[in-house]
């Protein structure tokens, strides 16, 4: 069994945040992949389903984003998982928008969700780093994760949507570059290769034969 996470902030009044891209991609599963209905549960909302052969448990805690590692402790203790089975779906400021990273264990980076995953249950789980992109500036980090992306953003959100709809079955497998790859398909398409044209050569010169006339037919044929 594997545990899934989103994180996000709950209520109508965050759903468009960047912050809350985690919510979007659990959101996206459960809809495309015949998961239960959401139901509350462990301080937040809960899917059940299968992707391949793994059952998978969907949460999105709603203790908003600095609590969040109280609802999958209760999940975890619940289901009796340990860290390894956990994986995280979360905004990331250091990757480009709809850039997709896989990360097991390691630091928080300053993000309040993962600081709170880290202090209930480690750091031994596995992350899927969702690029926002940065606003250039530390001081506008707040403001920025939590207002709604652009109309402009629409498209590469709705691709990477469905890369992660494609890939998630690799996911729960243990297959993390198919997973990718299928992102990577979906948010960067293929383009097909350049034909390259061969240059147009300039038709050749005929050679010029020597002019074998003597001074007086030259003059002469010039006069004629």
């Amino acid at each position: 069994m594997k545990l899934f996470v989103g994180l996000g902030n709950p209520g109508a009044k965050y759903a468009g945040n960047r912050h809350n891209i985690g919510f979007m991609a659990v959101d996206q599963i459960a809809a495309s992949h015949g998961f239960s209905p959401w139901k509350n549960k462990f301080n937040g909302l809960m899917a059940e389903g299968r992707l391949g052969r793994e059952r998978v448990i969907l949460l999105k805690p709603t203790t908003f984003m600095n609590l969040s590692g109280q609802s999958v402790s209760a999940a975890m203790q619940y289901f009796k998982l340990t860290p390894e089975d956990v994986t995280v779906f979360h905004d990331e400021l250091d990757l480009v928008p709809g850039k997709v990273r896989l990360k097991f264990a390691g630091g928080h980076a300053g993000h309040n969700g993962l600081r709170s995953m880290h202090q209930h249950i480690g750091d031994a789980y596995h992350r899927v780093r969702i690029g926002i992109g940065h606003p250039g500036h530390k001081d506008r980090v707040a403001g920025y994760v939590l207002h709604d992306f652009a109309k402009s953003d629409a498209e590469w959100i709705e691709d990477l949507m469905h890369g992660i709809d494609r890939g998630i079955v690799n996911l729960a497998d243990g297959d993390g570059p198919n997973f990718l790859n299928a992102i990577a398909r979906r948010v960067i398409p293929n383009r097909p290769a350049k034909t390259r044209i061969p240059p147009i050569k300039k038709p050749e010169k005929p050679e010029e034969q020597p002019d074998t006339r003597s001074a007086f037919q030259k003059l002469k044929d010039r006069f004629s």
